[in-house]
């Protein structure tokens, strides 16, 4: 039986582990070649994850040559064996287990009929098939941020912002309510610093002035090096 499983390093763990949970459940077996309850448990981890015809990944991190991994784990002993979904860690267990306990473990991460359907709604990405996302699961963020988007981009901003704002504020919620607010033609025009220019002169009494030099420099995004120099600019004329 073919399976899904990955080696992870330091380096990979954020796109191969974290990244790859938004969308399919991740066991992460944490091991080392030394360890004989280690060899012994991989294979049934193994065949339990290949059971579930893709709808499980098993990633395998040796403990011994991926030291940050096991800090961020807090590993003091091995194997040791954790489910990630969604980006969270939702179960775990330490030590061997048989092969009933590990098919228990697997099966509990396995997707119902609803998140099969939600995957599929959320590779389409068209509207139609986000907004039944939302009825499904109605505070999916990456759902509500892709509607959101999609929203704006048609011109159907003031939706948009209600959209966000029923999921927690998060730098990309913030990048879409600006670019509602301000406009994706604005957001794109190449005058941006004579527009920061000239908001500048009004910021101090102006609320509407403010709102927008900030969401201007929401979507010009930290790496502009323009943005930590308007930022100043701005705290001076405010105090």
């Amino acid at each position: 039986m073919i399976g899904v499983t990955i080696d992870v390093t330091d380096a990979t763990f954020q796109t191969d582990v974290v990244d790859r949970s938004k969308t399919t459940p991740v066991v992460i077996d944490l091991w080392a070649p030394w360890c004989g309850p280690c060899r012994q448990l991989g294979p049934i981890l193994e065949d339990e994850v290949a059971r579930t015809g893709g709808d499980v990944v098993l990633v395998k991190v040796d403990v011994d040559e991926n030291p940050a991994i096991s800090r961020a784990f807090k590993v003091q002993s091995i194997p040791a064996v954790y489910a990630m979904v969604d980006g969270k860690v939702v179960d775990a267990f330490l030590g061997a287990r048989s092969p009933a306990e590990v098919a228990a473990f697997v099966d509990k991460l396995r997707p119902d009929e609803a998140a099969r359907e939600v995957v599929a709604l959320l590779a389409s990405g068209d509207e139609k098939s986000l907004r039944r996302v939302l009825e499904i699961a109605p505070d999916h963020v990456d759902a509500t941020l892709a509607l959101a988007e999609l929203l704006v981009g048609d011109g159907r901003s003031e939706e948009a912002l209600e959209w966000l704002a029923r999921i927690p504020e998060t730098a990309e919620v913030r990048r879409i309510a600006a670019l509602a607010r301000v406009g994706p033609d604005e957001a794109a025009a190449d005058d941006v610093a004579e527009r920061l220019e000239t908001l500048l002169a009004t910021v101090a009494t102006d609320d509407s002035a403010r709102r927008e030099y900030l969401d201007v420099l929401e979507l010009l995004g930290p790496q502009d090096p323009r943005t930590a120099e308007f930022r100043k600019r701005l705290t001076a004329a405010l105090f």
